[in-house]
């Protein structure tokens, strides 16, 4: 599935992109230096994609469904969680005994997050939005993770304003780092 259309499905494609590389990453022997690029690949594509959502989709959750702003803190909520795995990840290498626990727990809390979103989130999306602002919103999301930071901040902030005008500035800062790692290539 590629990218584009509306929000549902940009968010969707980014969903199988992500099990993809777990699955990637679980079938990669152990104390490979494959299993830390991937690592690296898994956490930028969620922080982008948990940026936008973040940026564009809960606001939109809280102004057009009902129960959205309980909804929109509940995905916040989670997010936090899968940010504060990516942080403790960052800096463990494939030999550290933290790393597979690690992406175990972090496999395990995506995939219930994106199970949830899909079931029931973009359901009530579906019915509930008309299909003009979920193609404005999928626009928006495209155009946010351009911008997202790729590396976790746990300590930003998660709602707008100030994550709107705050993560240009970290995703700046990030793919300045990335480039001269090497890190996401």
């Amino acid at each position: 599935m590629g990218h584009g259309g509306d929000v549902i499905e940009e968010l969707t494609a980014d969903h199988k992109e992500v099990h993809d590389l777990f699955s990637q990453f679980a079938d990669t022997p152990p104390d490979s230096e494959d299993r830390k690029r991937l690592a690296n690949d898994i956490t930028i594509e969620l922080v982008r994609h948990s940026v936008a959502e973040e940026q564009h989709l809960y606001p939109a959750v809280r102004e057009h469904l009902e129960g959205g702003d309980t909804l929109a803190d509940r995905e916040i909520a989670e997010h936090g969680r899968i940010e504060q795995l990516l942080k403790d990840l960052e800096g463990r290498g494939p030999g550290d005994l933290e790393f597979d626990r690690l992406m175990v727990k972090l496999s395990t809390e995506v995939t219930a997050h994106v199970d949830d979103e899909e079931k029931n989130l973009f359901v009530q999306l579906r019915k509930g939005v008309h299909p003009f602002v979920l193609e404005s919103l999928g626009t928006k999301v495209r155009d946010a993770k351009k911008t997202a930071p790729t590396r976790p901040h746990p300590s930003a902030p998660s709602t707008p304003p100030a994550n709107k005008l705050l993560a240009p500035g970290l995703g700046l800062v990030d793919r300045a780092r990335d480039y001269v790692t090497g890190r996401g290539r």
